[in-house]
């Protein structure tokens, strides 16, 4: 019979209790108790002799995974990454010893909460060493008066009477019922979102919305958003270990798969949260990245989005093999002595390489088609805004063409031109590039330079604003930023709130932006008679210029 991994802290014992140990390993417990009673009474009495806490980790079969060994006080649970989740549950239940005949405590209650066990035991040790009760506790799958566990009724290891598998069988199916099969079966990723953000709470709260938006244009389901505002941010975890473990309850409730933050991680990070949740974990930036990956059209828009993750994923590739990675040259480490983790980046440098070429190749081509087009004397006017302004809408409504626009952020990736004649016989190309956001990833943005270069060929810039949101002012701001940072700020620029339609019974508002530019709404083709006459005015005035 295999025995069972002991673990923890072993100092100070003898080669006659480490068998002991072992041969406790090797034992195995009942399907229908919890801990069938001899084995509740070797560990009682082993405990007693060491004046130690033991636990032991059981398998569904009643099979020993692991004998943990701690001091008086409690024990340290191991890794068990290396065991794959048996439905909602982690299919293991803790069964340990309290040398004090002290109650389930908070951190016994972590355990349960962070493992994801079936159930969490602790037998009292009475003063003669032999088992006095057990009390066990298990997690609920809905709240029930702000407890997300219940505790089991006291009982003698002997006088067991219910079975542990039916119950646990029921639990499972109590889980799995509180989500649909329809939701189960759809193949989309289930996701918490989460930020902690020293910001103001509409500020971080405007954030958590436009983080809701980009989970929906990347097709995840979100079930729920958590806010935490902290001055002083966990460097190892980003919220408090007690936020955490309400939010791996809720997605142990509501069958979450992904955990998506509103923050920036860093590799520690990420591997710290998905070690605690076993849930993938994903920040901001990845997000936008995948939507990129999946709207990107172009060979160019593919080649920007490689390059960008590529970028993103080189300095956040895992260096656990420490005892290989001394191998960087010199007497025996030439040839085949080079580690995994160096071939990956050696790998990625490599392919990063052959992109920067391939970008410079598109590039060149597009300056061509560009020069093509300024032989023909034909001004430029580029759209630019944040994402899901309206931009591609106004392009359709105005040139009467179909590009894809959707109420979703980034729906427009590549650029696309069209020409437009304004009412007094003037004709110029209308460029819709693609929408900024707050917190660009800088990988992206130096990845897009190459799409963005379409505005600087531009005589007019028209910033397209969307007027129906909250926070519009922050959205142009963050707009002003990146044009400055792109050195587009010295092109003339005209301001256009769009959406009005959405705002129409606020009538300051509208007053007080029409001073500062033009008010339209994109979907109805009557209001963009202002605009299309300050535009041709603003754009002869240039060309004369």
């Amino acid at each position: 019979m295999a025995i069972a991994l002991v673990s923890g802290n072993t100092s100070g014992l003898k080669t006659n209790q480490l068998k002991q140990l072992e041969r406790l390993g090797g034992k195995r417990s009942g399907r229908d108790d919890i801990i069938g009673p001899e084995m509740a009474r070797s560990l009682c009495q082993l405990s007693f002799e060491l004046n130690r806490q033991i636990g032991l980790l059981l398998q569904r079969s009643g099979k020993v995974e692991a004998v943990v060994v701690g001091d008086f006080k409690g024990i340290m649970i191991p890794q068990l990454s290396h065991i794959r989740s048996r439905g909602r549950l982690k299919g293991l239940r803790l069964v340990h010893t309290h040398l004090a005949r002290e109650d389930i405590s908070d951190e016994d209650l972590m355990d349960l909460l962070f493992l994801r066990l079936d159930m969490l035991s602790v037998i009292k040790v009475a003063s003669d060493g032999l088992p006095e009760r057990l009390y066990s506790v298990h997690l609920l799958p809905d709240s029930r008066e702000g407890k997300n566990w219940a505790f089991l009724p006291p009982v003698h290891p002997a006088n067991q009477k219910d079975s542990f598998e039916e119950f646990i069988h029921a639990l499972e199916g109590e889980f799995t019922r509180k989500t649909s099969s329809e939701e189960v079966e759809s193949g989309q990723d289930r996701a918490i979102l989460v930020s902690v953000s020293n910001l103001s709470k509409i500020r971080a709260e405007e954030s958590m919305r436009e983080l809701s938006e980009l989970s929906r244009s990347d097709n995840v389901v979100v079930l729920e958003r958590v806010l935490q505002q902290r001055r002083k941010i966990n460097p190892r975890f980003i919220l408090g270990k007690g936020k955490l473990a309400d939010i791996m309850i809720q997605a142990l409730q509501l069958n979450a798969n992904l955990l998506i933050f509103d923050q920036e991680l860093n590799p520690s990070q990420i591997r710290s949260i998905t070690d605690y949740t076993e849930l993938r974990v994903i920040d901001r930036t990845q997000l936008i990245l995948d939507i990129f990956a999946h709207r990107a059209l172009s060979r160019e828009g593919k080649l920007q989005v490689e390059m960008a993750q590529l970028k993103y994923m080189l300095p956040r590739l895992s260096s656990r093999d420490d005892a290989l990675s001394r191998l960087t040259g010199g007497i025996g480490a030439r040839g085949p002595g080079e580690t995994k983790l160096e071939i990956d980046r050696r790998r990625i440098n490599d392919r990063l390489a052959r992109l920067a070429k391939e970008l410079k190749t598109v590039s060149r081509e597009r300056y061509r088609r560009r020069s093509r087009r300024r032989k023909k004397d034909l001004p430029v006017l580029s759209l630019v805004g944040y994402t899901n302004a309206g931009k591609s809408t106004l392009l359709n409504t105005l040139t009467q063409s179909n590009i894809v626009a959707e109420d979703k952020l980034f729906a427009t990736l590549d650029p696309t031109s069209r020409r437009l004649r304004f009412p007094r016989d003037m004709e110029v190309v209308i460029t819709d590039t693609v929408g900024f956001i707050r917190q660009l990833p800088a990988e992206l943005l130096q990845a897009f330079k190459a799409t963005l270069e379409e505005l600087e060929e531009a005589d007019l810039l028209v910033h397209v604003i969307d007027l129906s949101n909250p926070c519009f002012r922050e959205q142009m701001k963050v707009v002003d930023d990146l044009l400055q940072e792109l050195d587009l700020n010295t092109i003339p620029c005209l301001k256009l709130f769009n959406k009005a339609d959405q705002v129409e019974n606020d009538e300051m508002l509208l007053a007080d932006v029409a001073r500062e530019g033009v008010v339209v709404s994109a979907l109805q083709i009557e209001t963009l008679t202002p605009f299309l006459e300050k535009a041709q005015g603003m754009m002869g005035k240039i060309l004369q210029d």
